[in-house]
């Protein structure tokens, strides 16, 4: 059981059904009546954020939010298929779990699949991957106006902006969460 008195960030509770975690918090002790914990809680399955109040005496049932480690195979239409590095178990995963960021991942990369009660909710790519650059423009020397980018699409399809030096063959590490070219590899 979790106290509401001894809630920290990044704890995970079950409250009326739903997987909760805690973005921040706060415990109040006014002058007058009883203390309380204010917080911002994240829905973990549907990424909702809400505010509440808690009386610090309020015990909740902690949930156990799992990571697994699996490789990621092949996509079939709107399923992806992932597997058990251990017991070579593949498990389907529907599109609408897949995360934005899945349009940097390849075939045989090792990706975390987040469930709670062995039902997958979420996919999490590796923070960094590195591509390789399968179209883009020639750089053309002084052409700074532009802040000396260009477009790039990599082997996965996903189009990144990266420096004037980079060419069609160079290999890029490129920071999954937000999309951004790091540095040639």
């Amino acid at each position: 059981m979790v106290v509401a008195g001894d809630f920290k960030n990044g704890v995970t509770f079950d409250m009326d059904g739903a997987v909760m975690q805690v973005i921040e918090f706060q415990h109040v002790k006014p002058g007058k009546g009883a203390a309380f914990v204010r917080t911002k809680l994240r829905n973990v399955i549907t990424g909702a954020v809400v505010e509440r109040t808690f009386s610090p005496t309020d015990k909740y049932p902690e949930a156990r939010i799992e990571r697994k480690e699996m490789q990621y195979l092949y996509n079939d239409g709107d399923l992806f298929y992932f597997m058990d590095m251990e017991t070579y178990e593949q498990t389907p995963i529907g599109r609408d779990l897949i995360g934005d960021n899945f349009k940097f991942v390849k075939e045989e990369m090792i990706c975390k699949i987040i469930s709670y009660k062995e039902k997958p909710f979420a996919v999490e790519p590796p923070m960094f991957v590195v591509l390789e650059v399968a179209d883009t423009e020639p750089g053309v020397r002084g052409d700074t106006a532009q802040g000396a980018s260009k477009n790039a699409t990599v082997e996965t399809g996903a189009v990144i902006r990266v420096p004037l030096f980079i060419n069609v063959g160079d290999q890029v590490k490129i920071d999954t969460r937000t999309g951004e070219y790091l540095e040639r590899a």
